[in-house]
């Protein structure tokens, strides 16, 4: 990517990190529990961690209006479609952030990508990947990405035992 376009979105990063500080010491910040903050500022920085790699950011936190649920990010990696799943933690812990994303989250993100892909304005539909990224927001400590590309796929393979 660019040199000015990597300025540019370094910019509007801290610009809005600045904003959310001076929100904050006004008194002005949504009475939300710490767990829903957090996950805004994963999305936040999820968001500008994919534009700095070159994908072009379409949709934050689409729903549909009709169903349940919500997709965090929609992005275009050149042709490719992604719906991307964030989650965000403050801590290093046993397990990962994305063992948070179970059969249940992965089926309502396969319905609500079927349901955008369908109204696109496209004759054909573009080709399509699940991603998830964990954004660990450690206090104290640089923020750290781990982007799972095709995470899983739009078919849930059972394994009977």
């Amino acid at each position: 990517m660019q040199w000015l376009a990597q300025m540019r979105i370094n910019c509007l990063e801290r610009t809005l990190a600045g904003l959310d500080r001076v929100a904050q010491w006004r008194g002005r910040t949504a009475d939300l529990p710490a767990h829903l903050v957090t996950g805004i500022k994963g999305e936040d920085a999820a968001c500008f961690y994919l534009r700095r790699k070159g994908y072009i950011v379409v949709a934050r936190r689409w729903s549909s209006g009709d169903q349940p649920g919500d997709i965090d990010l929609i992005a275009w990696q050149g042709p490719l479609l992604c719906f991307i799943e964030v989650k965000a933690r403050t801590a290093h812990d046993m397990t990962p952030a994305e063992v948070a994303i179970d059969t249940h989250k992965r089926n309502t993100l396969r319905r609500l990508a079927r349901q955008y892909v369908r109204q696109l304005p496209r004759p054909t539909a573009p080709q399509v990947r699940f991603d998830a990224i964990s954004v660990y927001l450690v206090p104290g400590q640089k923020k750290e990405f781990v982007h799972f590309e095709g995470a899983f796929g739009w078919n849930e393979w059972r394994t009977d035992e």
